[in-house]
């Protein structure tokens, strides 16, 4: 029996690809909302946290992970070297600078300069 709808034609096949390939530029874009950042900083004043990827923080995150959950510790056949973590250094960014603040040297706080409240 010969098929007779459109899904078998030539330009639904092309049509369903093409949506194939726009799926995938959009879900493996690594500038998305859930990738990476253009420039990855930590958070600096006037930012909440934010996630960074584990490959941003060091550039051998995984031996780090595989380190502290203790993979291959009774491993007697291959024992496991010594860690030694490649951390990279990030910048922060700052929303706005602190302004200077100017103390007095030495700071003395006399108690009778104080308002006294009294209640009644």
């Amino acid at each position: 029996m010969a098929s007779t709808r459109n899904k078998n034609t030539q330009g639904n096949y092309c049509m369903q690809q093409n949506q194939y390939k726009d799926m995938e530029r959009y879900e493996l874009y690594i500038n998305s909302g859930y990738g990476q950042a253009y420039d990855t900083r930590w958070c600096g004043n006037g930012l909440n946290p934010a996630q960074i990827p584990k490959n941003m923080l060091s550039s051998n995150s995984v031996e780090i992970e595989s380190f502290l959950f203790g993979t291959g510790l009774t491993n007697l056949v291959n024992p496991i070297k010594p860690l030694v973590p490649e951390l990279n250094t990030l910048q922060t960014f700052n929303l706005y600078e602190n302004p200077t603040i100017y103390i007095p040297q030495p700071l003395v706080v006399e108690k009778n300069q104080r308002p006294l409240f009294r209640s009644t």
